[in-house]
């Protein structure tokens, strides 16, 4: 018996062996891995600064504002977050994947001592991929 006298004699049949091969290859492709998407982590440089002693009010108005408007000039910044508590601020900075980073760090390098140069007694510790290095005594 041929597959097409099967079809011709049970048309219900061969729909339903036809809607279970679609709905067979529908959830195949959807459980296919990607390889042109690979995982990738974008750029962020993180600046933490210690102001022993002030509060956090003190801390969001003198410095992480400080810090914020001189970061955000950079080329290709995706997005800015900052935290600010008693003694010390954390700003990460999140750039597109299509920006270096070591460009990125060294740029935002820059601007953090520029804006910390007034600041006498604050620290800047910047790090890039968790790799620290000192900014501005």
């Amino acid at each position: 018996m041929l597959i097409t006298d099967t079809c011709i004699k049970r048309p219900v049949f061969a729909t339903v062996i036809s809607l279970l091969l679609v709905a067979f290859g529908l959830i195949s492709f959807k459980d296919l891995p990607l390889r042109e998407y690979p995982d990738v982590s974008p750029p962020v440089v993180s600046v933490q600064t210690r102001y022993p002693g002030t509060s956090a009010e003190i801390i969001e108005t003198q410095i992480t504002q400080t810090l914020e408007d001189q970061i955000s000039g950079i080329e290709g910044i995706r997005s800015i977050s900052s935290e600010s508590l008693d003694g010390q601020s954390n700003v990460t900075i999140e750039f597109t994947l299509s920006r270096d980073i070591d460009d990125a760090a060294n740029d935002v390098r820059d601007r953090v001592s520029r804006a910390l140069g007034n600041l006498k007694s604050t620290q800047a510790v910047m790090s890039s991929f968790g790799i620290p290095s000192l900014v501005a005594p």
